[in-house]
Order: C-alpha cells, then sequence, then structure tokens
C-alpha cells in the first residue's frame, strides 16, 4: 500500500465522520482507535459510501508508519487525560518535523502546554476547533486550526477542501493565530451558541406561553423568520422540531422532551474566562445559569406547587404583532450576545499578544458551524469597516438596527414580565444594550459605597486624582448639626 497523506486517531461519531470527509476531498487517509471494532466499522463506513481512500489500523505503530513524512496525525478523543494519553502512544512513533493536531473541545491552556512539550521533542501541534457536529464533519464544518503556522501549512490544502464552502465568501478555515488560539475561539464559538439557544428557546416560551401559538403555527413561524434576517441553522432546525410528531403517543414529540438541559463545560469556560478578562457578558452567563435552573427538575415541581396562581395578565394578545415584536426582539437580542462574545475574544487576544482578525473568524463561521446564520456576513463587514471596533452596538449599521428595534424588544420583555414567563437571555441582553448607552450608570454610589466601608477611594467627574472621604464621620457630624 503506497504511504497516506495524513492520519487521523479517535474513530466516536466525530472522528469517523471528518476522516471520511477528508477520504471523500480525494486525500488518502489512515484510521486508528483502541477499540479495534471502531477501526473495521470506519473501513466499512469508507467502502459503502463510495470504496472511499480510507484504511484501518489496529495498532498504533503500523498507523503511524503508514503515513507519509512529514506525518500529520489528528485526534479526536474526548478532552483532558484521553488527549495526553493518546498524544503518548502516538508519539512514541512519531519522528522530528511530525505533526498533531487536537481536533476536541480542549481548554486552550492543555493546548500552549502540549504545544510547548512537543517542541521540546521536536513535533509540531495545533489545536483545532471543529464546529458542525457529526453532520458537519462529514460534510464541511468550520474549522479553527490555532498553534504550529508551520503545522498548519503542513495540513492548509486538506483543510480548505474539507471545510465547509461559502459561494461568496470561501473555505470555512483560516489559520486563527498562535497558541491555544484555535480552542479558544472555539470556546467563545460555543458560549455564543448557548446565548443563542437561550435566546430561541425565550422566543418560543413567549409565543407559546403569552400567544398561545400551536406547534404548527410556531413551525410555520420559525419557516418564515429562516427566510429573512434570522436565517441560520439553528431557526431552521427549531422549525423543523416543532413539526415532528411522537412515535410513541399522541402529540409533537417537542412536548415529551424533558425540561433538562445537559452542557460539557465550554459554555461555563467562556463565562470563566469573560469574569477572568473583566468583560461583561450577561446573555451568555444568563444562558448558563438558565442550563443551572433547567436541572433543578424535581425543585421546580415542588416550587410551582408552593406558588400556584395563573400569572397572565389575561389581557387579549394580538398574534401577528406578538410574532414580529418577537422576530425584533430575537434578532437585536443575538446582537449583544454576538457582541459580547467578540469582546471576550478581543480581550483574550490583547492580553496574549494573538492578534486575531474578528471579522475573518465571523467569516469562517458562516458555514458550516452550529451558530452560521446570514447575520454573520453583516459582523464580518462591520469589523472590515473598522477592524479596532469597540463594540458591535457601535458599529453604524447595527447601532441603527437596535433603535430601530428596540421599542418590538421592550414591549416584549415588559409583556413576558407581566406574564410570569422568564426571558433571562432577552432580559440581560436589553440591559446591557441600556447600561452600554448611557453615560452616567449609578456605579458613583456603589463606588462612594465601597469607599465609606473599605476606604477604597474615589475619583471625581469634575477635577482629577484619587480621593477619600470620611463619610461615617462626615454624616454624623451633619446629623448633630
Amino acid at each position: 500500500m503506497a504511504l497516506t497523506r495524513v492520519g487521523l486517531a479517535g474513530l466516536a461519531v466525530m472522528g469517523q465522520n471528518l476522516a471520511l470527509n477528508i477520504a471523500e476531498k480525494g486525500f488518502p487517509i489512515s484510521v486508528y482507535n483502541r477499540t479495534a471494532s471502531k477501526v473495521d466499522e470506519t473501513v466499512q463506513r469508507a467502502k459503502a459510501e463510495g470504496n472511499l481512500p480510507l484504511y484501518g489500523f489496529h495498532d498504533p505503530a503500523s498507523f503511524v508508519n503508514s503515513i507519509q513524512k512529514p506525518r500529520v496525525v489528528i485526534m479526536l478523543v474526548k478532552a483532558g487525560a484521553p488527549v495526553d494519553q493518546t498524544i503518548a502512544t502516538l508519539a512514541a512513533h512519531l519522528e522530528q518535523g511530525d505533526c498533531i493536531i487536537d481536533g476536541g473541545n480542549e481548554w486552550y491552556e492543555n493546548t500552549e502546554r502540549r504545544e510547548k512539550a512537543m517542541e521540546e521533542r521536536g513535533l509540531l501541534y495545533l489545536g483545532m476547533g471543529v464546529s458542525g457536529g457529526e453532520e458537519g464533519a462529514r460534510n464541511g464544518p468550520s474549522l479553527m486550526p490555532g498553534g504550529s503556522f508551520e503545522a498548519y501549512k503542513y495540513i492548509e490544502d486538506i483543510l480548505l477542501k474539507v471545510a465547509a464552502q461559502v459561494p461568496d465568501s470561501g473555505p470555512c478555515v483560516t489559520y486563527v493565530g498562535k497558541g491555544g488560539s484555535g480552542n479558544f475561539v472555539k470556546m467563545v464559538h460555543n458560549g455564543i451558541e448557548y446565548g443563542d439557544m437561550q435566546l430561541i428557546a425565550e422566543a418560543y416560551d413567549v409565543l407559546k406561553s403569552v400567544g398561545k401559538l400551536t406547534n404548527s403555527e410556531l413551525q410555520q413561524v420559525f419557516s418564515e423568520w429562516n427566510k429573512g434576517e434570522l436565517l441560520s441553522f439553528l431557526i431552521e432546525i427549531t422549525a423543523d422540531i416543532f413539526g415532528i410528531k411522537d412515535d410513541q403517543g399522541d402529540g409533537y414529540l417537542v412536548d415529551k422532551v424533558l425540561d433538562k438541559t445537559g452542557m460539557k463545560g465550554t459554555g461555563k469556560w467562556t463565562v470563566q474566562q469573560a469574569a477572568e478578562l473583566s468583560v461583561a457578558a450577561p446573555t451568555i452567563e444568563a444562558s448558563l445559569d438558565s442550563r443551572f435552573l433547567s436541572g433543578l427538575k424535581d425543585e421546580r415541581v415542588e416550587a410551582s406547587k408552593i406558588f400556584q396562581g395563573d400569572y397572565s395578565t389575561g389581557l387579549p394578545v394580538d398574534k401577528a404583532q406578538l410574532i414580529e415584536d418577537v422576530r425584533q426582539a430575537l434578532y437585536a437580542s443575538k446582537i449583544c450576545s454576538y457582541a459580547q462574545g467578540m469582546n471576550i475574544i478581543k480581550a483574550k487576544s490583547s492580553e496574549k499578544g494573538w492578534g486575531l482578525n474578528l471579522g475573518e473568524l465571523a467569516r469562517i463561521w458562516k458555514g458550516g458551524c452550529i451558530i452560521r446564520a446570514i447575520f454573520l456576513d453583516r459582523i464580518k463587514k462591520a469589523y472590515d469597516r473598522n477592524s479596532d471596533l469597540a463594540n458591535l452596538l457601535v458599529d453604524p449599521e447595527f447601532a441603527q438596527e437596535i433603535m430601530d428595534r428596540q421599542a418590538a424588544w421592550r414591549r416584549v420583555v415588559c409583556l413576558a414580565i407581566n406574564n410570569g414567563v422568564s426571558t433571562p437571555g432577552m432580559s440581560a441582553s436589553l440591559a446591557y444594550f441600556d447600561s452600554y448607552r448611557r453615560d452616567r450608570l449609578p456605579a458613583n454610589l456603589v463606588q462612594a459605597q465601597r469607599d465609606y466601608f473599605g476606604a477604597h477611594t474615589y475619583e471625581r467627574v469634575d477635577m482629577p486624582g484619587s480621593f477619600h472621604t470620611e463619610w461615617f464621620k462626615t454624616a454624623r457630624s451633619n446629623s448633630q448639626n
């Protein structure tokens, strides 16, 4: 057998699909998995899906030696210890100049540690975010490689063909930057995804709980929304979900799904990083808190018995007006969520000296990934107009769009509150906008309180310098006069 162009280790769903995608694009690929049956299964799929040039190996030495030099091996294994174990297994057979690429959702500092360790052994290392789920991996994901630029050049020709292709902007892959930047960008992508999903769920809740829309009406609404400015993968799949009948009983499947959301950790990491970087990300935080609260199913059932009652206003609702208002509120809230995500990336890039190109990141998210949306083209153009944009909200086009939609946005949040329907994501987005647009916030009082009890000092609006006041003494002396 001739040597293959690339290797892939780790043949769970994502690994299998990415390997088949690479083979289908004409690059002969070697595959390996600790469990031999997964190797055989992948080889069978390659045969069934068009006799693709994919070759299976049951031991690491044969696998590594089947790849042409300099060897490139992509790993798709669970983050953490399994990655270190796989690296150890592969590195024993690799030679100087060979390259390992981690395609999992890894914590960026782990990638930086591994890149350094591999460099000491003469090996190159990339941490590459892969987004798009199993369908994206098979047919074209969004790829976010970061780390060794030399390693990226080894495999650039493969990635350019394997990535999702968007007609007006090309393959959804770019060299993100140094160190763990690829993993960091993928992590924030997932945080934005949390925000997006939460906002869509709130739109659904308001339309169903206040507007009393049926599932078939909801399917129609979301299908219609997917033809305009909200056109996106998540809106499209949401419309599909509302149309699926339950095959185990009567009614629609969505109503039988337990209201308890799972998570794998990238949303939590995003919120932690936002806090570390002192970047406000209330929409993403609200989506994470909502997942935590959803997990308290038993407690919520008990609480619903204590707080019984009809929380609706009972006032008539104009369905058509509500649908249009919710559409506008969802769009405005999404702008805030993406603005927060981009600000986290920008702050980290500045801290680490990565020099990340935010417009280019918006471009590679236009296809293949979970948050792909027509809206990302607008974001790319905003950063093309001004690469130093302080916040997406102040881009002239987005600023106008927010202003045009804020009346509908406020109506939806007020309506939800008055009807006892929680909209934490939309409310947080609106509060973010309302805080950001004000030239004076009540933070002056908070700072005065901090100086009162902790002598933390404060600045003044009318003169430079740092000041401290004996608030307690002054207050007591005033009360005695």
